[in-house]
């Protein structure tokens, strides 16, 4: 479906990623950082799509051209968590007011809009000048993409990539996480409406490879990092979980340094999302040499 609004842009969704990326994939690919979550996904469905996981209806991939035919904004809506936030990457301002309008004219209700600044502000607030309500903010992350690695200071133990036999724990820490996630930046735990990996997704995510656990010197877990699948040469870090009990110990540091050294090695960028509200995290990703690419915000509409 194509929307031509007044301005001259023409919004155009896709129900198929793989269409999506043939079309976009040269504006995506022209900053695989700042599109990491964009195409993560995008190929993630393509691969779920292969194994006969079908993907729901509400699902879109949207792509946006200007009078010439290039292409100046992309998003999707694909969040498997209620309510459904669709998820915008950078695009000219009069695109994410006419993307409210467009979705308004669909009759598509939407209570939370994701994705970069200043595209999810002006949507968000089209959105709830058309359908009522008031925009607030849910979270502030911020993306980094590593430079060179600066290693932290040494800690006992090792990296060890996760297997089969340590999806319960993982489940249970990727669980937690969130929640955790949200006391440490002083909001109720709950509070980022994301949905925690099921079991069969943290199996996906270990037979990839893309789970590691830190051992201390006694061979007990102590953190886990994760990782997904490099796509248009970028790897996104995440989740970085450390239990309560085990902070401040070093574990995550070492731990993020090892697996991005092992990304980087493989000829991969590095980039992670930190929650903009965690100084804590915050200061060990810019010790490790993760330096800003571009503010995101998570924003509600409340009526």
């Amino acid at each position: 479906m194509s929307i031509v609004p007044r301005t001259g842009l023409r919004l155009r969704f896709l129900s198929d990623p793989g269409e999506f990326l043939a079309v976009a994939g040269d504006h995506l690919g022209a900053d695989p950082v700042v599109s990491t979550v964009v195409t993560t996904i995008a190929h993630r469905q393509l691969s779920q799509q292969a194994e006969g996981i079908p993907q729901p209806d509400r699902d879109w991939w949207l792509v946006i051209s200007d009078d010439s035919g290039a292409v100046v904004g992309a998003g999707m809506r694909s969040a498997p968590y209620a309510p459904y936030p669709p998820f915008l990457l950078p695009m000219p301002d009069e695109a994410a007011v006419a993307l409210a309008h467009a979705l308004h004219e669909r009759g598509e209700e939407v209570l939370a809009v994701n994705g970069a600044l200043p595209a999810v502000d002006l949507c968000a607030a089209a959105l709830a000048q058309r359908g009522g309500g008031e925009v607030r903010v849910n979270r502030h992350t911020r993306l980094h993409q590593l430079g060179e690695l600066t290693p932290p200071p040494p800690a006992p133990g090792s990296l060890v990539t996760a297997t089969v036999d340590d999806a319960r724990l993982a489940t249970e820490w990727l669980a937690a996480f969130m929640g955790d996630a949200d006391e440490q930046a002083g909001r109720p735990r709950g509070a980022s409406a994301h949905e925690a990996p099921d079991h069969a997704e943290v199996l996906r995510r270990i037979h990839a490879g893309r789970l590691w656990f830190w051992l201390d010197e006694t061979g007990e877990p102590v953190h886990l990092t994760g990782a997904n699948p490099p796509s248009f040469g970028v790897a996104r870090l995440g989740p970085v979980y450390t239990p309560p009990a085990q902070r401040g110990r070093g574990w995550a540091s070492n731990a993020v340094a090892e697996v991005s050294r092992r990304i980087q090695a493989e000829g991969t960028q590095v980039c992670l999302f930190t929650d903009q509200a965690n100084p804590t995290s915050n200061k060990i990703y810019a010790a490790l040499g993760f330096r800003p690419v571009v503010d995101m915000a998570n924003l509600v509409i409340v009526r």
